[in-house]
């Protein structure tokens, strides 16, 4: 086994989430909040891309905190009534690794309410460990602290994880603790997220097969 652990975000990575629930539910709660903005998906997937989702809301759009609590309840209804489908061939890709022996953890901006339902119905198994969205900022990626936090849980040195990630703030997660860092690009369809990824990564895999290739030395 290449890596003990792997540490896998959910949107866009395991899950295909931003075009069924994160984009429409944000552009539901903009009509409101913000009538006069229109957001499409490609927008709303750089703007997430960077300065990242907190900071759209708070330096783009400069919701106020009754504003970010009302976009709140809109994604948390969405999320609730949707369950959104993993990537053809992710779930087996888990269910191989866990049999050999890893730890999986999930680092993202879903909360990890969700993350464990989607992982026990699509999976048959919970992840490890959870770093979601319901912790304090500081503690959310892209801060190292999941990092730290997995390290020191599992007694893993930084050579015996892999970040798997389809965004700059895992990206940037990965590079704070020295973790290798993989892209995952198959959710990418925006050609400058996917140049700056491929430049910077590590690793970039355009599919999940080349991804489950590399990890279980298939």
């Amino acid at each position: 086994m290449k890596y003990k652990c792997l540490v896998l975000d959910h949107d866009d990575t395991a899950v295909k989430s931003t075009p069924d629930i994160h984009y429409p539910s944000f552009v539901k709660a903009l009509k409101s909040l913000r009538p006069e903005i229109e957001l499409s998906l490609n927008d709303f997937v750089n703007y997430c891309f960077a300065p990242g989702f907190s900071g759209l809301c708070k330096d783009v759009l400069k919701f106020s905190d009754v504003e970010q609590q009302y976009q709140y309840k809109i994604w948390k209804d969405y999320v609730n009534e949707n369950s959104p489908d993993f990537y053809p061939g992710f779930p087996e890709l888990i269910k191989e690794y866990k049999k050999s022996g890893g730890i999986i953890c999930v680092v993202s901006h879903s909360e990890s309410e969700q993350i464990t339902r989607d992982y026990t119905l699509h999976c048959g198994l919970k992840p490890d460990l959870i770093f979601g969205w319901e912790l304090d900022e500081h503690q959310r990626k892209p801060n190292s602290y999941p990092i730290i936090e997995i390290m020191k849980r599992f007694n893993l040195n930084n050579t015996e994880m892999l970040v798997l990630d389809d965004s700059k703030p895992g990206l940037d997660m990965a590079r704070s603790c020295n973790i290798v860092f993989a892209a995952a690009g198959w959710s990418h369809s925006v050609l400058e997220i996917e140049e700056h990824m491929r430049i910077n990564s590590d690793y970039y895999f355009s599919t999940v097969d080349e991804f489950k290739e590399f990890i279980l030395d298939l």
